[in-house]
């Protein structure tokens, strides 16, 4: 197994989220009710945690498709890029969407974190290919 391209998938999948969660901030704050600071911004936003979290999440994901991917032959960055796409948005969103129907979260945070896993998930899938 090579470690290269599981590390720059998940780094370019967790790269991806900085930018979705940066377009989506204020209705995703919003949606979440997490506490915020005098500024609105999450209270935990200093917290490393979140961000370890996330990164060690993206790089699962990445060794996960990577050896998915090897078993079923997928060479090429938009077999890569649509295999990721579904998984995102059959396999993640759908757990997403189960679990925050059941919490009665809004269906806006549904529609954030679920976009982030269906088109993150595409990103990871379209990096693997090219190592």
């Amino acid at each position: 197994m090579s470690f290269l391209p599981i590390i720059a998938a998940g780094l370019a999948g967790w790269a991806f989220g900085a930018v979705w969660y940066s377009l989506f901030a204020k209705p995703w704050v919003k949606a979440s009710g997490v506490a915020t600071d005098a500024n609105g911004r999450p209270a935990n936003q200093k917290s490393p945690l979140p961000y370890v979290i996330s990164i060690v999440s993206a790089m699962i994901v990445a060794a996960t498709m990577y050896y998915a991917f090897n078993m079923l032959g997928i060479v090429t960055v938009s077999k890569g890029f649509t295999s990721g796409l579904g998984i995102g948005a059959c396999f993640a969103a759908p757990w997403l969407a189960t679990n925050y129907g059941f919490a009665g979260r809004p269906f806006k945070l549904t529609l954030i974190d679920a976009g982030y896993a269906t088109f993150g998930s595409a990103v990871i899938g379209a990096v693997i290919p090219l190592f």
